[in-house]
């Protein structure tokens, strides 16, 4: 079991040696989180929720309600679903590849860690499909230790990215505006 405290906020998580970062809460999701702000009425997604770090963090501080986990792993949705009652939030877990299973279209935000030491499949499909996922105004979130081809792909899409280097990693943050909607419908 791993306790921490994050935003403020006293967590703690199961964790499994089958779902990344077993033994500490990854550094690159640290990074991701000490960027992203939540306020209340904002709807989260954690897309690739692991045990549930990023979408249990964004339930204590905005309320669980208004917040998404979703993974293409069975154990991992289990484990969240653990974690989530440990923790005391009742989040909406949804079994996903990728956004599939995901009929929401009005997130404020959407933050994920991707896989990125294979190839670019899964984040190319996170960034494209996530973009539509959003509302006007609502914020992507990605973190990874690679920065050119990111930075490419958010503007690519987004129109635009900001980017923070942390630890080693690289957070991105990109902002669905009116200008990019009409590209990308």
């Amino acid at each position: 079991m791993i306790e921490t405290t994050i935003k403020g906020i006293d967590l703690k998580f199961y964790t499994s040696q089958k779902i990344f970062s077993p033994k500490k809460i990854d550094n690159g999701t640290l990074a991701m989180l000490s960027m992203a702000d939540f306020e209340h009425g904002d709807k989260v997604l954690d897309l690739g929720c692991g045990y549930g770090v990023v979408g249990i963090l964004a339930a204590k501080l905005i309320g669980d309600k208004n917040v998404v986990m979703s993974d293409i792993s069975e154990e991992a949705i289990e484990l969240s679903k653990k974690n989530a009652a440990l923790n005391g939030v009742d989040v909406k877990l949804c079994l996903s590849d990728g956004f599939k299973s995901i009929i929401d279209k009005d997130f404020t935000h959407i933050l994920t860690n991707p896989p990125y030491h294979v190839d670019f499949k899964v984040p190319k499909l996170f960034i494209e499909k996530g973009f539509n996922r959003l509302k006007i105004g609502g914020k992507m979130y990605m973190v990874t230790k690679r920065k050119e081809w990111y930075k490419n792909k958010m503007i690519s899409i987004f129109g635009g990215v900001k980017i923070w280097e942390i630890n080693g990693y690289y957070v991105f943050m990109s902002e669905k505006r009116d200008s990019s909607y009409a590209k990308h419908r």
